[in-house]
């Protein structure tokens, strides 16, 4: 999958979100680990919430302000939303 540039930025700025320690530490290598770890880009909060549930989590009941500040979810400023799994 191809990240686009906000994509990029988004995860190297708020990886802390997900990791007690970063991951990354340049553009390239932020890039890199979102390719390593097959990160996906949905385009709305149903979109989240429809790709955790076939991934197995337990998002039943979870509201879609909870879905948005799970760990593993980065809000991009266009709307979208990059996964990446810890």
């Amino acid at each position: 999958m191809m990240y686009s540039k906000v994509c990029i930025e988004t995860f190297l700025k708020n990886q802390g979100q997900l990791f007690d320690e970063p991951v990354a530490d340049t553009y390239e290598e932020a890039e890199a680990f979102l390719e390593d770890s097959m990160a996906v880009v949905v385009d709305n909060i149903k979109g989240v919430r429809k790709y955790l549930d076939e991934l197995g989590a337990d998002v039943t009941g979870m509201s879609l302000k909870e879905l948005e500040e799970a760990a593993e979810v980065f809000p991009l400023p266009d709307g979208k939303y990059l996964i990446v799994e810890g």
